[in-house]
């Protein structure tokens, strides 16, 4: 598969796009004054304990307090927040000393209440950005990402990703970290990690060390609520995650972000450095490499593809309800079976990507063509497995329904991606509502007088649309021909399919447009 990344970096945002065979299936905006992203690591303070709930309101700065839940404290919470206070006043050991004392694991029905307590300092890391009105989601289970391993202090546990489907390189690996692992810190092998060698997972997990370090000695005097650790930029994290051997080609069309990038893939793939390319045309990116096209057919309520079927995507808080239509579509064979999964299997693929591109999270529910054959059903459920597997996002798929309905859950941890693909219209300016035709013909009528006996203009040509065109025309006594009687002179009558409905022009006897 061919994977080029676009990037179009502007004044307030960038937007990075990703292409699988010159298709667009990803869109990421990041604001450049993004403070919250998922990854980043804060130390906050607890402003509210809420035991209905089970959770707490914890301040790191952001205008809505995060919220934290019980379950999302981890089973080490103690020992983290000892760790912490010992930090903050500098007498943090090394984690990997072998006098850092563990405390005993909460339990997993605990209260919040029993664990935490208002104006105290934790050590959290957002698990999903501020979402419409609600603050960010936090959890206190530290996580620090590479390229091939996640770093979990506090943790002795070694897991691989489910991903790596060959259980003798899920074995290797396995091996390969237990040897290199570092006391008290627990691995996540991610799935980029199969059949990588044992020198590149080393360099790997000892960045991600140096970043704890780093992140221990920021506490040193510090108050809440602070950021101490940054995720990477999105950019960087979309490289981190996604570059293999097919991910071939880079461009940019910002300077700063270009050397960023180029002295980020030295470290992580120095063979990959040149497929980053600076973009300097003076057409946008965006519009070169046709993405803009893309993004105006990709979103919106409706949705077509090939041979007239098309999708309606409509969108509430919690969840989000597509309908697949066939449209005009007919098949070669008068089979309504037959062309209903025809229309069916084209949708899985055109959903999967939908799903992806403008990050739709929470619950999808699907309205499928009916099926009245259960192998059909089955073909179709495999069918939508199959192409969400790209996705990264954690997602469960439900088998179709009795009624036809497939309902999918997906992991939601930034807001979704909406593009605005409708334009004001020009006719009306957005209001609804237009000017009255008796009035408009009034308006023409002015412009005629004025043209004529203010302005000297011995000879005009008036173009307007078809449609008022064959207003102004119409009958033996016609609006045109009483010009002619008013004005004593014959003003020559045109129609363009280009205007909209209340547009007209006036031009000259050498066909220049009078501007008025």
């Amino acid at each position: 598969m061919n994977r080029e990344l676009i990037i179009d970096s502007g004044p307030s945002e960038v937007v990075i796009a990703l292409l699988e065979n010159k298709k667009l299936v990803e869109l990421h905006k990041e604001k450049n004054n993004n403070s919250y992203s998922v990854g980043d690591i804060y130390l906050g303070k607890i402003k509210r304990i809420v035991p209905g709930l089970n959770a707490a309101f914890v301040d790191v700065g952001y205008e809505k307090d995060a919220f934290l839940h019980y379950l999302d404290l981890g089973p080490q919470i103690n020992t983290l927040l000892k760790y912490t206070k010992s930090a903050i006043n500098a007498k943090a050991l090394p984690l990997t000393n072998d006098n850092i004392v563990f405390e005993q694991n909460i339990e997993k029905t605990g209260k919040i209440s029993s664990i935490l307590s208002v104006n105290q300092e934790i050590p959290v890391q957002i698990a999903k950005e501020p979402i419409s009105n609600k603050g960010p989601r936090i959890t206190t289970e530290v996580a620090l990402a590479g390229r091939f391993l996640v770093l979990v202090p506090f943790s002795d546990r070694i897991s691989v990703s489910q991903k790596i489907k060959n259980n003798e390189d899920r074995n290797r690996l396995k091996r390969l970290v237990m040897s290199i692992k570092p006391k008290n810190f627990g691995i996540i092998i991610r799935t980029v990690a199969e059949n990588k060698k044992v020198a590149e997972l080393i360099a790997d997990l000892d960045d991600l060390v140096q970043k704890w370090e780093a992140m221990v000695s920021r506490l040193e005097n510090t108050k809440a609520p602070k950021k101490i650790l940054s995720e990477m930029d999105r950019s960087s994290a979309i490289i981190r995650d996604l570059l293999n051997e097919t991910f071939n080609s880079i461009h940019v069309n910002d300077t700063i972000i270009f050397e960023d990038l180029r002295n980020y893939i030295k470290t992580i793939a120095p063979d990959k450095v040149d497929i980053i390319k600076l973009y300097k045309s003076k057409e946008t990116i965006f519009e070169h490499f046709g993405i803009d096209k893309q993004i105006r057919n990709a979103f919106g309520k409706k949705v077509t593809f090939k041979n007239g079927a098309y999708l309606i995507i409509e969108h509430t808080e919690a969840m989000h309800v597509i309908d697949v239509n066939s449209g005009h579509r007919s098949g070669i064979e008068n089979n309504q079976e037959s062309n209903a999964m025809d229309v069916n299997m084209e949708a899985a693929t055109e959903i999967a990507r939908q799903l992806r591109l403008r990050d739709m999270g929470g619950i999808i529910s699907i309205d499928f063509i009916d099926l009245h054959l259960a192998t059909n059903r089955r073909l179709l459920f495999e069918k939508l497995k199959t192409e969400m597997q790209p996705d990264n996002a954690k997602h469960t798929i439900l088998p179709p329904s009795k009624f036809g309905v497939v309902q999918i859950t997906r992991q939601r941890v930034r807001p979704e991606t909406n593009v605005q693909i409708l334009e004001k219209c020009p006719v009306c300016e957005g209001t609804g509502e237009i000017r009255a035709s008796v009035s408009l013909v009034e308006d023409i009528e002015n412009q005629i007088n004025y043209l004529l006996t203010e302005q000297n203009e011995s000879n005009i040509k008036l173009m307007v649309h078809p449609f008022l065109y064959a207003h102004l025309t119409k009958g033996l006594f016609s609006l045109h021909r009483k010009w002619y009687f008013k004005f004593k002179k014959w003003i020559p009558l045109s129609y363009s399919n280009n205007y909209h409905f209340l547009e007209y022009h006036f031009f000259n006897k050498t066909g220049e447009e009078i501007k008025l």
